[in-house]
């Protein structure tokens, strides 16, 4: 087991590589946003912008940005679809889920729904890469889990890319530790490219 008193320091000109990406990025995304939230909008009543709580570095709680991709009653319908949950606690997925919208499905498929968390990483609550920020507060955390708040969360991860989105809460932090002893700017670069192609793959699908 990973000894979660263990630190790990985030590479030298990380944060400025962040910031940096998400500056040159903006011209070709602030046209995609706006087309993403019009048709969210137009969709199905309810915010354009979801806002989440979710566990960063250190624990501390911060307001995650998604496009909204269900239904404006959604969280209260889950209980109601809690026998259909096809994952372990704490995740929670089932099949052709019927809270999610038409538009919702197009941007969960081709992760555009995850474009507004470039203002969390401008922010200074997310990083470009890093472990995914999970719904559920710190204190819920077995004690080797919690080395993933060594480091800001990200928008994505080693995981992401490996197609393993099915696999449990404690395979995926395995591999978020792996990242963490080894981060590299290079492996950054790498991770973002290999998400890239990820998403170009499956919305071509």
């Amino acid at each position: 087991m990973t000894d979660a008193r263990t630190t790990f320091s985030e590479p030298r000109g990380k944060r400025a590589v962040d910031v940096g990406l998400c500056l040159l990025a903006m011209p070709l995304l602030l046209p995609i946003l706006g087309l993403v939230a019009l048709a969210v909008r137009l969709d199905s009543p309810g915010p354009v912008v979801f806002r989440q709580q979710r566990t960063g570095r250190d624990g501390q709680r911060f307001a995650m940005f998604k496009f909204r991709t269900m239904v404006r009653d959604a969280e209260a319908l889950k209980a109601s679809l809690a026998h259909l949950n096809i994952l372990p606690p704490p995740d929670f997925k089932i099949p052709n889920d019927p809270r999610i919208t038409r538009v919702g499905r197009f941007l969960r498929k081709t992760s555009l729904d995850e474009l507004p968390q470039v203002f969390n990483v401008l922010r200074g609550e997310m990083s470009v890469v890093g472990p995914r920020p999970t719904s559920f507060a710190p204190s819920t955390y077995s004690l080797w889990h919690t080395t993933r708040l060594e480091v800001r969360p990200g928008i994505t991860g080693r995981w992401q890319i490996t197609g393993r989105n099915e696999s449990t809460f404690d395979e995926r932090l395995r591999m978020d530790i792996a990242y963490i002893r080894s981060m590299s700017i290079r492996e950054d670069l790498r991770i973002i490219a290999m998400t890239v192609l990820s998403v170009l793959h499956r919305s071509g699908e």
